[in-house]
């Protein structure tokens, strides 16, 4: 049963899809109808799902489930992704195509927009000043609401990306 995203209790299980490109208005529009179809009759062995999605800067699908009202499945999991695979085929017809499975790193600049970098390109990123510990990036990784509405966007330093980073040493005075 599709529900509104904000009803989903804080202990929702979410997954965070990242687009590999931004995404319009209109292929917005068409993800979010198109997820809300296909979450109203989502279920696990027979049993309906709690769940909802939203797309989050035209670039994100956060799907979230309700597992205190039914537990999702692998196989349901499973259809869940194939779900996102079909529509970026979809949605990518004719334009390019839309990939939910981008792995390449993905950063809020000043200005509210979204860059991703590719993942053989972050050390450059790092020693160009592009990416400083304290750049925000998308926690793709977070796996509730709570998790998600709280570390939605985390310091460089804070994620995966600390491991670019080198220790620097303060001398004294």
């Amino acid at each position: 049963m599709y529900v509104d995203f904000d009803t989903l209790p804080e202990s929702a299980r979410v997954w965070v899809y990242q687009a590999n490109r931004p995404l319009t208005d209109g292929e917005v529009k068409s993800i979010d109808e198109a997820l809300k179809s296909s979450l109203s009759q989502w279920e696990a062995h027979g049993q309906p799902l709690l769940a909802s999605a939203q797309v989050i800067k035209n670039r994100f699908v956060v799907v979230g489930v309700d597992e205190g009202y039914t537990l999702p499945s692998g196989c349901s999991i499973d259809a869940s992704v194939r779900t996102l695979q079909n529509i970026g085929r979809q949605i990518g017809s004719g334009n390019e195509p839309v990939d939910f499975f981008d792995r390449s790193a993905a950063i809020q600049l000043a200005d509210g927009s979204v860059q991703t970098i590719v993942l053989p390109a972050l050390k450059n990123a790092v020693s160009d000043g592009t990416i400083t510990p304290d750049t925000l990036v998308v926690n793709t990784l977070v796996n509730t609401k709570a998790a998600f509405s709280k570390n939605w966007l985390i310091r460089a330093a804070d994620s995966w990306l600390k491991r670019y980073f080198k220790k620097m040493t303060v001398l004294p005075g």
